[in-house]
Formats: structure tokens, C-alpha cells, sequence
């Protein structure tokens, strides 16, 4: 027996209404044909097509572009806390199922849209939670998600210290909340002294800083591609430019490499590459350097130094259509340099993790690099994100991460 629907149900153009059976879960504000009746900010609304046919139900928000985001396509959901749980349960039942258990100690447990949880991100640091809000109706309900899950994590045997919360995102105004950071209340329990926590990834060990850190603390996407370059750096000079806190760099010392240079532009970034480095007992393999990769990357054309094995994992160079081709510009002048430095039978590892650049025109300035630099590209793999960062077809802002490994002959 169908639930009774009391939401105020929002009619929707044809063309939000074929994006929403395609797969996506968001309807623009100017999409909205009419309603009903008016819903509340963060509150739940059903949205018709045409018709007059029941498309989902989803959080609306008055002060964002994106209007509606859909939680469900099944007119049958209740949205109560029974509802929530299993959900909270499906999404790390998943990371159970396509991760090794060693690999749970630092993973993403909700992926926003991708989980069905829109504008939710929590990150697993070892025993505390990293969190960030950017949707208003995940912002209400917070106070009931949080808290369970981090009972279902407990019953599961995972120790959880704290839950930290990272919302001091721009994006948080655009939907009328305000930013800030700190630690979320659990019940009856006082927070933990320390933001800081060590985790063990492919190996190597990792202090993050959840309250200062990038984002919600460290960038766990690459985990699987770090491996690789692991498995490829034996014996190798390697040079990882935009190391941020020395990831790429560190793992490829783990995996044997003779020697690694580890550059980055912030001077903070590469003192904590090379305080992780000492951490590993890798600081007589890894050394690091602050400099602007743009600048040294055509210095070291005229420079003694030689590296057989390159890594360029740039910061996203572009975060809107309009400056795609500028970031392009930027991504094939990095690539560009890296070939024409490395020997023939020598390695690029190379990535964009910006869903605007798409893998159509990111391969294509791979191309045009190559033929600039007078090389050719033999593809030794072409990855993606890690399994806890799940791709959801028909939503293509979870494809993001395009990551190659290449040989140059």
C-alpha cells in the first residue's frame, strides 16, 4: 500500500524532467514550473513531471541555483530515522564490500550525491570522522545522521573518537549557511583533545590534521593510484611535482625508488611532506623542495639533474566551464615539460581532478603535448578514483578523477 504523499509537490519543465530520469538528482531553480504550495527551506518536496508523474523526492533549497536534490525515486520512502539508518548502513556495507579491511582505516564513507546523500561528506581519519555540510536539508538532519553513524561504525568494531566538522566551505553560502568549523556534539560524550590522527595508507604513515588540514583533512581519492606508482618506482629517480603533503612522493620511496624530489609552492605543504617522510624513516630518500612547478619545471631542461619517472598532480586548474580552456593551457604546459625532460622509456604519471576537464579533452591535450614534444605514449594504465569515491552513471560530477601512467618512446 502506497504511503500517503504530504510534501508539496513542485511540476518541473520536461527538460529537468528528462535529466532527472537519465539518472541526475538535482533540479534547477529555474526549472520549477510551479508548486503546489510553497515548501520549507531544507525541507522535503515531491517533484512531478508534466504529466503529472511522481519523479523523487528531494531537499529543497530556497537560496541555492540548485533548487531540489533528490533523496529518493520510490513514492513508497518514509523519511523517518529508520530510513536514514539503513541508508547510513548501505553506504558502509559498500566500503566493506570493495575495500580490504587494512584499506578502511582512512576512507570516504559518504560520497554526497553518489550515496544519495546530497551535499554530505564524511571521511574516516583511523578514529575520528571528518564532516562537511553544503546542502541545507543535510544541514537539518545532521544532529540525526552523525550520531548514528557513528553507533553503526561502533557496533561494527570500529573505534570512533570524535566527529569533526569541516564547514568552512565558500560553497555553504550559496546556500544561506553560515561557515565555521568544530568538533559535533556526540551525546553525553565530551570532544577529543586532539584534532590530529595518524593513519596508515598502502603502507605509509600519515599525521592529518582534520581541523586545518585541505578540505576535510587528506586527499583519499588517489589512494589506488598511489599504489600503482608504488609498483612502477623501483629503481627510479623520481620527481613528484604538487606534492602537497608528499603522498605520490612517499609511496613511491616505499616502493623502492633510488630517489625522490618532492615539489611543491606552499612552504607549509612541503614541511609537512618532509616531516612525513622522517615519520616513514624516508627522509635519506625523499628530499623536498618549494617551488613553483611552472618555473622549475623548464629550469630543470638546462639543469644536470635528471629524473627517469614524473608525477603531475596538480591542484584542480579549473572549477567551471568558463575557464576549461585556461586550465587546459595550464595542464599541457606541465605535461609538456615533464615529456620533453624524461628519457625515452621513462615514466609520466599525470591526472586532473576537475570534472569540467573532461577525459575527452584532457587525452586530447595529452595528444598535442606528445606531439609537441616530439614523443609518443605507450599507456601502461588509465585509473580513476578509489572505490569509496563511487562514480554514479548519469551523474557526471562524480566522475572527476582522470589519472594515467604512461611510457614515453
Amino acid at each position: 500500500m502506497k504511503a500517503e504523499r504530504t510534501y508539496p509537490k513542485y511540476t518541473v519543465t520536461p527538460k529537468a524532467e528528462a535529466a532527472l530520469l537519465r539518472g541526475h538528482p538535482w533540479v534547477y531553480g529555474a526549472e520549477v514550473v510551479s508548486m503546489d504550495r510553497p515548501g520549507e527551506n531544507g525541507g522535503l518536496v515531491d517533484v512531478i513531471g508534466r504529466k503529472g508523474q511522481y519523479l523523487g523526492t528531494g531537499f529543497l533549497s530556497e537560496r541555492s541555483k540548485i533548487r531540489v536534490r533528490l533523496l529518493s525515486r520510490n513514492a513508497n520512502d518514509r523519511f523517518d530515522a529508520a530510513f536514514w539508518r539503513r541508508k547510513l548502513q548501505w553506504a558502509w556495507a559498500y566500503r566493506k564490500a570493495v575495500m580490504a579491511p587494512e584499506d578502511l582505516d582512512a576512507c570516504r564513507i559518504i560520497f554526497g550525491e553518489a550515496d544519495a546523500f546530497p551535499g554530505l561528506t564524511v571521511d574516516k581519519f583511523h578514529d575520528l570522522l571528518s564532516v562537511q555540510v553544503l546542502s541545507f536539508g543535510m544541514e537539518r538532519i545532521k544532529g540525526l545522521l552523525l550520531p548514528a553513524l557513528v553507533e553503526i561504525l561502533r557496533q561494527d568494531g570500529q573505534e570512533i573518537r570524535g566527529v569533526y566538522e569541516r564547514n568552512d566551505a565558500v560553497l555553504r553560502e550559496k546556500e544561506g549557511l553560515e561557515q565555521y568549523k568544530g568538533w559535533f556534539p556526540l551525546p553525553g560524550e565530551a570532544p577529543p583533545e586532539s584534532p590530529v590522527v595518524e593513519i596508515v595508507e598502502n603502507g605509509v604513515k600519515y599525521l592529518v590534521d582534520v581541523e586545518n588540514g585541505q578540505k576535510t583533512g587528506f586527499f583519499l581519492d588517489q589512494k589506488y593510484n598511489r599504489r600503482a606508482v608504488s609498483r612502477l618506482a623501483r629503481g627510479r629517480t623520481v620527481l613528484d611535482c604538487f606534492t602537497h603533503t608528499g603522498s605520490f612522493a612517499l609511496n613511491a620511496a616505499m616502493g623502492g625508488a633510488k630517489r625522490v624530489t618532492a615539489v611543491d609552492v606552499s612552504e607549509s605543504a612541503v614541511e609537512l611532506a618532509r616531516a612525513n617522510a622522517a615519520r616513514n624513516g624516508l627522509d635519506g630518500i625523499v628530499e623536498c623542495r618549494c617551488a613553483n612547478v611552472f618555473d622549475l619545471l623548464p629550469q630543470l631542461e638546462k639543469s644536470p639533474e635528471r629524473y627517469d619517472f614524473i608525477i603531475l598532480d596538480p591542484p584542480a586548474f579549473t572549477k567551471s566551464r568558463k575557464t576549461v580552456e585556461n586550465a587546459l593551457t595550464g595542464y599541457k604546459e606541465i605535461n609538456y615539460r615533464a615529456m620533453k625532460l624524461l628519457p625515452r622509456g621513462g615514466l609520466l604519471a599525470t591526472c586532473s581532478c576537475s570534472h569540467f576537464a573532461t577525459e575527452e579533452k584532457f587525452t586530447a591535450m595529452l595528444q598535442s603535448a606528445a606531439r609537441d614534444a616530439g614523443v609518443q605514449l605507450r599507456q601502461i594504465q588509465a585509473r580513476q578514483q578509489s572505490q569509496d569515491h563511487p562514480i554514479l552513471w548519469g551523474v557526471e560530477e562524480t566522475n572527476y578523477l582522470k589519472f594515467y601512467l604512461f611510457q614515453v618512446i
